[in-house]
């Protein structure tokens, strides 16, 4: 049996500055990329890095600065196996990578206890900043951690009963578009298929399928809300078809991936108009294609960091701003199935 090992002592920055032969403030200044340091001096200091393979200690790094940032940023999505919330952290990532930040990020599953479990986790590592996908009904635990300096920006919903920016997609005017792409294709049975009324977006998209079926003149629209996931989606769109409606709206990707299997267990998928809001991965080798309301997700990531390293920037408490990203309807064959003339 091998003997018992110590692990090695991680190198300081002391063990730095002794072995490049200069002071601890040089190594500070040349780790910290500033200016004025003598070229043989920086070459010095960086070999003497790499051969002793140190690493910053960056909390302590930050509580030895006068403004004690951290240089990382807490994320928290919904979750991060939904494709939009994968889109969004790798754009935060990639921005903030830019400027030289660490994203922290997290899943909340939507519920609101572990939505402020993982705000109070990643503040309690100095956090910078916070991009938070909010979950229930109230995000007024964060104006404690917005009075202690740290900035808040909410992406895809806004917060309740808190002040703060927020980044949101057109949600109701996409689903109207929705309705009137089907409408040009002959249909006014088009039923809608959505999640909790209690989740921002959703409401705002059911607003716009009644608003966009007004418009068509249709008195009772037939909806199903509540639907969480793409097996009670699944469900529902088995239940809706047996009222043969002429096409389907549905309000995100998961209830669109549960109609789909509806609609092939029905054989209908080639006589039923389909809309999903937001993309699905390989929706266009579907047969017929899936047609859908885009959300930007790149302009939406890019948009919410923006509005955050803008707050570190300035720290000058400006006006808040609700940022308003458009939607496209992206046609692609399951949207422009036309009636038949009677009805179906």
């Amino acid at each position: 049996m091998a003997a018992y090992q110590e692990p090695l002592r991680a190198p300081t920055i002391k063990d730095v500055a002794a072995l490049a032969g200069v002071g601890v403030k040089t190594v500070s200044r040349v780790l910290n990329d500033e200016p004025h340091v003598r070229p043989e001096l920086r070459s010095r200091v960086l070999e003497a890095v790499a051969s002793l393979k140190y690493r910053r200690n960056t909390i302590a790094s930050s509580i030895r600065r006068l403004d004690q940032r951290t240089a990382s940023i807490g994320l928290v999505v919904e979750d991060l196996a939904n494709p939009f919330a994968a889109q969004l952290t790798r754009m935060v990532q990639d921005h903030a990578r830019e400027r030289r930040h660490l994203v922290l990020v997290g899943s909340s599953d939507g519920a609101p206890e572990q939505e402020r479990e993982l705000v109070a986790e990643f503040c309690s590592r100095r956090v910078d900043g916070l991009l938070v996908v909010p979950s229930g009904g109230d995000q007024s635990y964060l104006e404690a951690e917005r009075e202690r300096g740290t900035p808040v920006v909410f992406v895809d919903r806004p917060g309740r009963r808190v002040k703060a920016d927020a980044v949101v997609s057109d949600n109701e005017q996409g689903v109207r578009q929705a309705v009137r792409h089907l409408a040009e294709h002959g249909h006014r049975r088009i039923a809608y298929l959505g999640d909790r009324q209690s989740v921002y977006t959703a409401a705002q998209r059911l607003a716009g399928y009644r608003a966009g079926m007004k418009e068509l003149g249709v008195a009772e629209p037939q909806a199903r809300t509540g639907l969480r996931d793409s097996a009670s989606a699944q469900q529902a769109a088995l239940d809706v078809l047996d009222t043969e409606p002429t096409a389907l709206i549905c309000g995100n990707n998961l209830i669109t991936a549960g109609a789909v299997h509806a609609m092939q267990q029905r054989g209908v998928r080639d006589r039923v108009a389909l809309v999903g809001f937001d993309d699905l991965e390989l929706a266009d080798l579907l047969r017929p294609a899936l047609t859908v309301i885009a959300q930007d997700i790149a302009a939406i990531g890019r948009r919410a960091a923006d509005l955050l390293f803008q707050r570190l920037e300035r720290r000058d408490g400006g006006p808040y701003q609700r940022v308003i990203v458009p939607v496209a309807l992206t046609p692609r064959g399951s949207g422009e199935i036309p009636t038949d003339g009677q009805g179906r």
